[in-house]
């Protein structure tokens, strides 16, 4: 049997290049797969509210403000340019294309059978030569408006948006991603350009990819698109305000077209560090979710079987820089009761410690999923460019999963997930007249 570090280090396997202009290029060949998968990502999302701007032009560092939403529709606006719709262009190559914004990175991808150079021609293109103007920005506003509005009537986008806006007084997690109606009118030219400017410069990116393709590939598309020539970042500073760790308010409640009523809780954490030094939190805040709610844990099973909540009902986290917290949300008809009893179950784990069989089995399944998502191309060139823009690697991230103890977990229990730091939303089903 192979040592479980060999084991982990060849599941993990990738190859890496950092380019003169700072790019950094991670590729994990799979030739015996037909297509390939290519995600070109940045440090860059909602959460980037504030930031100075240093372009060493003599003025020294700009401040900028933005409102909410920007991140966003900077990625609507990237798939556009003098030449024409990126779409349209991949069209060509037959490449099946999008893109999506985050709190903390945008992505734009693809995945193709055939003409790949072509598609990595497209991709790098489009990203890297913004043009927006007074009329694309006003036909945009547009069509995004369009999207809030959609957003509003999801009822799990809203629980959501509404824990951030309890937990937090000043963190922009509290805003919306793709922003208000409002606040994407006030978008100019000037914000986005100093946007691209600021975050959209090699250095702060990542071209990960994975399936039937090679780092020959990369590097020559990244070659025809100019990414092979030395480039001196300009210097951007994020500006984040005080945060306190108390919630900034307990409950929110309104109400909407659901069928049933729909509940969120919340809990405030103190945020993790970024990169290596953060992961084991991170691992241990979706392990806790699991042994609370998920589908083996004796609470799960009790509200399940007496009709309390909805299948879906679970647990997730939400690590930013300046912001942790553990959610859980659902439907249920009795949705004070089933907070009871959530909170109930958090203070029983706390004094009597996890189940040491329930933490090996959720242990081994979190594990298993890790390496299962390895097989598949677009899961490979995902965990590459989501674990170096999270400041580790795929292999940290097993690594650290594989070293981790019920102690662990025990542990945490005591310090986290404080009923003082807890927030609820509730979403009442609007009531139909006549």
């Amino acid at each position: 049997m192979r040592d479980l570090t060999q084991v982990l280090k060849s599941a993990a396997a990738c190859q890496s290049k950092v380019l003169p202009s700072g790019l950094t290029l991670l590729v994990k060949p799979m030739p015996d797969y037909s297509g390939a998968h290519a995600i070109y990502a940045t440090r860059f999302g909602s959460v980037d509210a504030s930031f100075t701007l240093d372009k060493q032009d003599g003025r020294g560092p700009v401040r900028v403000d933005l409102p909410a939403g920007v991140a966003h529709f900077l990625e609507h606006k990237m798939f556009e340019s003098e030449e024409g719709d990126a779409f349209a262009l991949y069209a060509k190559t037959g490449a099946n294309a999008n893109a999506y914004t985050s709190f903390d990175r945008t992505s734009y991808i693809f995945t193709a059978t055939g003409k790949i150079d072509e598609s990595l021609d497209v991709l790098l293109g489009m990203v890297g030569k913004p043009y927006f103007t007074e009329a694309t920005i006003a036909k945009e506003q547009g069509i995004i408006g369009q999207e809030i509005k959609m957003y509003d009537d999801s009822a799990d986008w809203r629980l959501l948006t509404g824990l951030c806006q309890c937990l937090y007084a000043a963190h922009p997690v509290r805003s919306d991603i793709a922003g208000t109606v409002e606040s994407i009118a006030r978008i100019t030219p000037e914000m986005l350009y100093a946007c691209a400017d600021a975050f959209y410069q090699p250095a702060n990116m990542v071209l990960a990819a994975a399936g039937n393709i090679t780092m020959e590939q990369l590097e020559a598309a990244c070659a025809r698109a100019g990414l092979n020539e030395p480039r001196t970042p300009f210097a951007v500073t994020r500006l984040r305000a005080e945060e306190p760790l108390a919630v900034a308010r307990q409950r929110l409640e309104f109400s909407m077209p659901v069928a049933k009523p729909c509940l969120g809780i919340g809990f405030k954490e103190t945020p993790l560090p970024e990169g290596v030094a953060g992961l084991r939190g991170r691992i241990l805040c979706d392990l806790l979710t699991e042994l609370i709610v998920g589908g083996t844990t004796p609470l799960y099973r009790r509200l399940y079987d007496e009709g309390l909540v909805n299948p879906e009902f679970d647990g997730d986290f939400l690590a930013l820089d300046g912001c942790l917290c553990i959610l859980f949300t659902g439907e249920s008809d009795e949705p004070e009761r089933v907070k009871d009893m959530l909170l109930d179950e958090i203070d029983r784990l706390r004094a009597e410690g996890v189940d040491e069989e329930l933490f090996r089995l959720n242990k081994n399944r979190m594990y298993g999923e890790l390496i299962q998502d390895l097989e598949q191309i677009e899961d490979t060139a995902s965990a590459l460019a989501n674990s170096f823009l999270h400041g580790y690697t795929v292999y940290d991230e097993l690594q650290t999963l594989a070293d981790l103890t019920k102690q662990d977990v025990d542990q945490a229990l005591q310090t986290m997930l404080s009923r003082e730091r807890c927030a609820t939303v509730l979403i009442h089903p609007t009531e139909v007249n006549g």
